[in-house]
């Protein structure tokens, strides 16, 4: 399962804009989360993420 860290996300939106299947959207906080029911776990957003703030978690 993919997360973002909202410590770390500055709120760019480049995971959201390459996400293939619309899986991460931002909240009232201008920050990003991932649907874990919606993630593909492609990795796309977690290699394009400048802040490193994606991260793969245990379930």
């Amino acid at each position: 399962m993919l997360v973002i860290d909202k410590e770390k996300c500055i709120g760019c939106g480049v995971c959201a804009s390459i996400c293939p299947v619309g899986a991460i959207s931002e909240t009232d906080d201008g920050k990003y989360h991932i649907d874990t029911d919606e993630c593909v776990e492609c990795y796309s957003c977690m290699n394009t993420c400048a802040q490193e703030a994606i991260s793969e978690e245990e379930d």
